[in-house]
């Protein structure tokens, strides 16, 4: 690999307990057509609880209802 060449950036996904996935690294996020969605950082939090009024964006909302949710791995289906 030549030293000179830039490598891609990683991106990297978080559950966090009972909250949102955070998103970082170089990324973009679309909606359903397609259409790239507006993201002014590098880390974003993108909602799980599905009560968010700024979907798929992460408003806080899963404190407020309750959410819970594991962070860690779930088994796989039949596994």
């Amino acid at each position: 690999m030549d030293p000179n060449t830039e490598r891609p950036s990683l991106v990297t996904i978080t559950p966090y307990p009972d909250g949102p996935f955070l998103v970082r690294g170089d990324f973009v996020v679309t909606d359903q057509e397609g259409n790239e969605l507006p993201t002014e950082r590098r880390t974003i939090a993108l909602c799980r609880c599905g009560k968010s009024r700024m979907r798929p964006f992460c408003d806080g909302t899963h404190k407020l209802i309750g959410f819970e949710a594991p962070s860690g791995p779930e088994p796989w289906p039949g596994g």
